[in-house]
């Protein structure tokens, strides 16, 4: 596959994402599939650095453009980031970058702005732009205006830190499957295939870390179900619940599944476990990931906040809520969620995790657990929302995961960065 066809794909992906409102996922579905492993990581590592450094990229771009493009024409707007991302931030000869950028225009069928397309990268170079970066803190944060403001109020003295962390390379987490293989036998057949790999990890017991990039299709005892790839922080949510045996247990928002096999993991006793989706695709993913891993649970296609519609009214002795949420907690790992997150969604799913909330409650059993989990880092969506539904039942109390907190500090928040992990939030509750 030819570079100038690579281009174009990061352009397409990049246009997708910023004018289309598209996933990265949804985009590179299609994308990659036409490309080698080797050209489908490039396009990945090129792709993700442009959402990663778009304030700034936006900057230069405005002072080479005399006008935006419109209409047909704003592809090559999408191509010039991806150009101009090449000679700022990577390796990538100054040569190699402008003529497979400009060759790239024949492949997304806008051949007249070779010639603009070129007069700007050079532009570029000929000023030594790269050099000039603003002084502004949050274009320079590579934030959006929306999320930088909220992340300075709310962590001025970890605002500097959680930056860092998240426009970081996240490292690959492996959760080892206990009931298919030791963490230790594990270990000995990926140093077998000489993978570098890191165990013995705090707070996480059953957790590997990989530092290179692999296919993880290819990682010894894939098909058999021996790992799975979870973050250390959401491995901390079937420990949290600590399901025993006989329990009936509710996973509910429960694709892709990772947190449903972990309880089964940890717990393989269970009197029932019920995964719970709205999304039938999604929780054909949850299928998917519990035959491979050769575990049972009981499939449920239903929406969380009704209960009415699903429910057999048998009471739940755990039940686990990974929220919709903002996923502002994983945005190393999906930089797109920085430009398709907007601030006016912000209300809506604190107010369609209340509505959940609300509705499940109701099925745990009296002296049942409760964790509320959701991958953000937004007070509204954790804290704040734990502390008012608090306050408004009083049957609900708070079962600390830490020792510091309380109903005005209730639940842990773990920042993007804080032992290697993502972002996340746990509250657990208990029903009186």
């Amino acid at each position: 596959m030819s570079a100038s066809k690579l281009r174009a794909d990061g352009a397409i992906a990049l246009f997708n994402v910023l004018e289309q409102g598209q996933s990265l996922r949804q985009s590179f579905t299609q994308l990659q599939a036409q490309h080698t492993e080797r050209d489908r990581a490039w396009l990945q590592e090129m792709v993700y650095g442009v959402l990663r450094n778009l304030p700034q990229l936006q900057c230069w771009l405005r002072l080479l453009l005399q006008k935006p493009l419109k209409k047909k024409q704003k592809i090559a707007e999408h191509l010039l980031l991806l150009g101009i991302y090449q000679l700022a931030f990577t390796r990538v000869s100054a040569h190699a970058a402008v003529s497979e950028t400009v060759g790239a225009c024949d492949k997304l069928k806008c051949n007249g702005l070779k010639g603009l397309v070129n007069a700007c990268l050079r532009n570029f170079i000929r000023q030594d732009m790269a050099s000039r970066r603003s002084e502004d803190i949050q274009i320079a944060s590579g934030m959006p205006k929306w999320l930088y403001r909220h992340l300075s109020q709310i962590y001025p003295q970890n605002l500097e830190k959680i930056l860092a962390a998240t426009n970081e390379r996240p490292p690959i987490w492996l959760r080892v499957n206990q009931q298919q293989i030791s963490t230790d036998e594990f270990c000995e057949a990926l140093t077998e295939q000489q993978i570098q790999f890191e165990s013995n990890i705090a707070d996480a017991p059953y957790a590997v870390i990989l530092r290179k990039g692999y296919d993880l299709t290819t990682l010894p005892g894939y098909q058999q179900g021996w790992f799975s790839a979870q973050d250390g922080a959401a491995q901390m949510a079937a420990g949290l619940l600590c399901a025993e045996p006989s329990d009936r247990v509710l996973d509910a928002c429960a694709a892709p599944g990772g947190k449903t096999c972990h309880i089964l993991e940890m717990q393989p006793q269970l009197g029932e476990c019920i995964a719970l989706d709205l999304d039938s695709q999604r929780l054909q993913k949850v299928a998917e990931n519990l035959q491979r891993l050769k575990l049972k649970a009981t499939l449920l296609q239903g929406d969380a906040a009704q209960p009415e519609s699903w429910w057999d009214g048998r009471e739940f002795d755990r039940i686990l809520l990974d929220a919709p949420c903002s996923a502002t907690g994983v945005i190393r790992r999906h930089p797109d969620i920085r430009w398709l997150r907007k601030d006016s969604d912000i209300p809506q799913l604190v107010k369609t995790q209340r509505q959940i909330l609300e509705a499940l409650w109701p099925l745990l059993r009296t002296g049942g657990t409760f964790l509320y989990a959701t991958c953000s880092i937004l007070e509204q969506e954790n804290r704040l929302q734990i502390q008012n539904f608090l306050s408004n039942l009083e049957d609900a109390k708070l079962l600390p995961v830490t020792a510091d907190e309380g109903t005005e500090q209730p639940g842990m928040q773990i920042l993007p960065g804080d032992r290697e992990m993502d972002g996340f939030y746990y509250a657990r509750l208990i029903k009186c």
